[in-house]
């Protein structure tokens, strides 16, 4: 597949209705095409952590320490089923458990119930990592900085500081600018208040692709983050775009930038255990 083929797929609407409801049945619908075979071995499980569900991602021959994904979907789409094959391939390349995070979708929630759903699962696990995309990476961040939890951050295009015209990059063919001050605009309201110079954690692996707005203020931030003392590994893969990580098994750069930023965070996880 190329990536101009993957944008062609993911362009895709599924009639003229552009209701939320029918928004979240393509997205869905979408992410359940493109879904593959689990690994062999991999045991996987749905219950609840705090009041909250979530997905267990277990694989052949696990070793100690679970991490907590949380997905992205500009909080309002997204679920444990729509980035099921990201979680498992995380699980399987980490040799981690991996525990996804159904959180509460905005607008029926607002972003502090979602953020407080994704705090109660980390605080109730203690996993030795957090990892989420694009408003994932954003949940991940603002747990690292309103809990008690230490541990590695991975960042997979995450939304950093307060996205503005001004701070983020060129529209990319699957975000724009104006999708993401949108979208911000429904979560900033009840947004933690932080300095976006501030490490959210000590340890922080990141990927980003190439033709995302979300990229430059990710760059800027990771600058001040290293200045501020935190150690912070970070990859770009080439011509990739916002949502290639779902076909991090077809798309060659990313295959390559998924594996690398797996194997950056299992490197660091193996080096405290």
């Amino acid at each position: 597949m190329t990536i101009e083929d993957f944008i062609r797929e993911f362009s895709q609407r599924d009639g003229s209705d552009s209701s939320l409801s029918s928004r979240r049945r393509a997205y869905e619908a979408l992410h359940a095409r493109r879904r593959v075979a689990d690994p062999a071995g991999m045991q996987i499980s749905d219950e609840g952590i705090g009041g909250v569900d979530v997905r267990r991602f277990r694989p052949a021959g696990c070793v100690e320490g679970n991490v907590v994904y949380l997905h992205g979907g500009g909080w309002s789409l997204g679920s444990i089923d729509s980035h099921h094959g990201i979680t498992a391939s995380l699980a399987e390349r980490l040799r981690r458990e991996v525990i996804s995070v159904d959180y509460r979708l905005l607008p029926e929630a607002t972003y502090a119930e979602a953020l407080a759903d994704c705090r109660a699962v980390v605080e109730a696990v203690g996993p030795v990592a957090v990892i989420g995309d694009s408003a994932g990476g954003r949940l991940a961040i603002d747990v690292a900085h309103t809990s008690e939890w230490k541990g590695l951050l991975g960042l997979i295009y995450p939304v950093v500081g307060t996205p503005t015209v001004e701070t983020l990059g060129e529209d990319g063919p699957l975000l724009s600018r104006a999708d993401i001050l949108s979208l911000w605009q429904m979560a900033a309201p009840d947004a933690p208040d932080v300095d976006a110079a501030v490490p959210p954690a000590k340890v922080i692996e990141a990927l980003a692709v190439e033709r995302d707005p979300l990229t430059r203020p990710l760059e800027q931030a990771i600058e001040s983050w290293r200045r501020n003392g935190a150690s912070v590994g970070y990859r770009c893969a080439p011509d990739m775009v916002h949502a290639a990580l779902h076909g991090h098994g077809d798309l060659p750069e990313m295959q390559t930038a998924w594996q690398d930023f797996c194997q950056a965070v299992e490197k660091r996880l193996s080096a405290d255990s």
